[in-house]
């Protein structure tokens, strides 16, 4: 049952007392850093992104170096990620695109970005939200995860949790709403075991008001 826009506005007061400015844990130092930072993240944790990238960007971290590389030179920094084969032949055909069609800047427009190889509508969320501040919503398996069990903005698709969200949460909280709810899926309300008795908005939740419906019945 979704929550009340009282709760959702809440919820988010809440978060942003504990952390005001949350960041990524995807570690970048440009806009075209985090754009294959994201890429290189799917299917993977940003643990063992960072671990690949810390060896990477001092060596190329531009559309030009990594186009350079070539797709065997950029597999062997890259190897230690799920799927590096794709991920690497993705990595150098949208750095020739950057090149060829944008000056080698990465674009501020979603349509840009999802023309890229490798970059769907998640990835292009992270970096309009993330590089640029925009407030659009990446919605990853955390973020899915907990719009429904939270009530905050159920939905069957990742898309309408998407938009779910975008529709509910308070203007003033869109711009880090992402990070927000990422660290707290991934650290508090995880997928198996939730951490409610360390969860800080337990009592706005919708899932413990379920979870004591059912332990009644």
């Amino acid at each position: 049952m979704p929550l009340s826009r009282a709760k959702i506005g809440e919820i988010f007061r809440i978060w942003q007392d504990a952390n005001p400015h949350p960041e990524t844990e995807l570690e970048y130092n440009s806009p075209y850093e985090l754009l294959v930072a994201v890429t290189l993240s799917a299917q993977a944790t940003d643990v063992g992104v960072n671990k690949a990238t810390r060896k990477l960007f001092p060596v190329a971290n531009t559309p030009q170096q990594i186009w350079d590389l070539g797709v065997e030179g950029l597999t062997r920094y890259i190897r230690t990620i799920g799927l590096f084969n794709a991920k690497a032949k993705n990595v150098i055909a949208a750095a020739r695109i950057l090149l060829d069609e944008h000056d080698g800047e990465v674009p501020r427009e979603r349509e840009a970005l999802e023309a890229l190889p490798g970059v769907g509508r998640k990835t292009a969320n992270v970096v309009l939200n993330v590089a640029f501040g925009q407030p659009t919503m990446a919605v990853d398996t955390h973020i899915f995860r907990l719009g429904n069990r939270t009530g905050i903005a159920p939905g069957k698709t990742p898309l309408a949790v998407e938009k779910g969200l975008l529709k509910r949460i308070p203007k003033e909280y869109l711009v880090h709403a992402h990070h927000w709810l990422i660290l707290h899926g991934r650290y508090v309300c995880k997928a198996r075991k939730p951490d409610c008795p360390n969860c800080n908005i337990n009592h706005l939740c919708a899932y413990k008001a379920k979870t004591l419906l059912e332990g009644a019945g």
